[in-house]
């Protein structure tokens, strides 16, 4: 596999993992707005906004992002 081919194989999956993501805040907006969750709603439109933002190219994906701390994780 070229280089070329690499890069390629790696944007299409960063573009269908970030319409997943699209899609799976879509259906959590739903979710919150039925339950009457004003401000989780906005913030979900605003993720779902910068997902929107980065897969059509109106945004790059974080630049230093593999330089920051690493999460500590969330409790569920």
């Amino acid at each position: 596999m070229s280089a070329q081919d690499s890069n390629q194989s790696k944007d299409l999956q960063t573009s269908e993992s970030l319409a997943y993501i699209r899609q799976i805040l879509a259906e959590l907006r739903f979710v919150a707005e039925r339950e009457g969750a004003e401000m989780l709603c906005y913030l979900i439109e605003m993720a779902y906004i910068e997902a929107t933002d980065i897969q059509t190219g109106r945004r790059k994906l974080s630049a230093g992002h593999n330089k920051r701390n690493s999460p500590r994780g969330m409790p569920i």
